[in-house]
């Protein structure tokens, strides 16, 4: 089906007192439907651009741009107020500034559809079109969401994007009611929260590269350092952190630190926001020696699996398969092979298994573990 002939009209909000008279209805009981459009192509830190509200047919175009939101978003942190949202992370993560522990009650449609058996990853388009037939246009995907005024055309695109969350809502939350998994939803829906309003930098961030697993924990140590600076200095300029060190230099730095601040230059031209500053900072970061605190505070990398760990791995990945299709979840949402690999390594518990996936898979991987 095309798109609606006439689209249904939003509000456009460019004052404080407007949103909040407009949230005001917000009451116990109640379904917001909540989106973002936002800008991220040369800043750390999402840039949120529009806000888009959905409540009791009627639709909403906040523009951040014009005002402060400020506590406007208080409502959103009713217990007794879902807020629906499509495949929520990056949403999240813009309003942080906001709603720094996210919404009170998040329901993540592509979570939900997931755990209904629709497959992971489904788009809001996929959604619209399976529950309602209406296809909608794509043309302002890539958009520029900081030019203002928007165009006709954005402002359908972003109001059609909080338009049909309640009824997917509806239709899903019933489903899960039907193969009683809305807790299992509901858990994980915290989960995302929790890790997309984090608002402090990985402490670990070594564990990502694990080239660097089989190095001597002095270079682990080390690179730890870069990583937890490279972090810090993203965040203090407001710059993607590739755009200061790439994860391929950092390694090289680690494993061979400059000897003169010249060497470092050299090495690290084209970086695009490391500036001579910057450079400067970094040559001090490396010349000291790796002490004792930093040793014992460094996670050991962990390696790919060999041997008995690789055998054993194979058996986890067979498991979660025949589990996944018992209970018609994708395996990916079951358990992952991330997961499964750092758990048969470190023979320690991953945290993201706890919860409903504990009572499923704990006895059974444990057992899987070499002995």
């Amino acid at each position: 089906m095309p798109l609606p002939v006439e689209p249904p009209q939003a509000d456009w909000i460019d004052q404080h007192s407007q949103l909040e008279q407009w949230l005001a209805p917000l009451a116990s009981g109640d379904v917001l439907a909540l989106d973002t459009e936002f800008m991220r192509r040369n800043t750390f830190y999402p840039q949120l651009a529009l806000l888009q509200l959905g409540l009791h047919e009627r639709y909403a175009l906040v523009d951040p741009l014009a005002f402060d939101i400020e506590r406007a978003l208080q409502p959103l942190e009713n217990p007794n107020v879902i807020t629906v949202m499509h495949s929520a992370s990056e949403d999240l993560e813009t309003l942080a500034p906001w709603l720094p522990e996210g919404p009170r009650v998040l329901f993540d449609t592509q979570i939900a559809a997931a755990f209904v058996g629709m497959g992971l990853g489904i788009s809001y388009r996929g959604l619209v079109a399976e529950f309602t037939g209406v296809e909608l246009d794509k043309g302002e995907t890539r958009s520029d969401w900081m030019q203002r005024p928007l165009t006709g055309s954005q402002q359908t695109y972003a109001t059609l994007d909080v338009v049909y969350l309640q009824t997917i809502h509806q239709r899903l939350s019933e489903r899960l009611a039907q193969c009683e998994r809305s807790a299992w939803h509901a858990e994980d829906c915290e989960r995302l929260k929790r890790k997309s309003c984090q608002r402090h930098g990985d402490t670990q961030p070594q564990l990502a590269l694990r080239s660097a697993a089989e190095w001597p924990p002095e270079k682990q140590a080390l690179l730890r350092r870069i990583l937890l600076w490279r972090d810090a200095a993203a965040r203090r300029l407001d710059r993607p952190r590739p755009w200061l060190l790439e994860d391929s230099l950092i390694l090289s730095l680690a494993q061979q630190p400059p000897r003169h601040q010249d060497e470092l230059d050299q090495r690290s031209s084209g970086q695009r926001a490391l500036r001579s500053p910057q450079r400067a900072e970094l040559f001090e970061l490396l010349a000291p020696p790796v002490s004792s605190e930093e040793l014992a505070a460094t996670s050991a990398i962990p390696p790919f699996p060999q041997g008995q760990a690789k055998q054993a791995l194979s058996g986890m990945k067979e498991l979660i398969d025949r589990l996944a299709t018992e209970l018609d979840l994708p395996p990916g949402l079951l358990c992952s092979r991330k997961v499964l690999e750092e758990y048969v390594v470190t023979r320690t518990w991953p945290e993201v298994l706890e919860g409903w996936r504990h009572a499923i898979l704990h006895d059974r991987l444990s057992a899987l573990l070499p002995g």
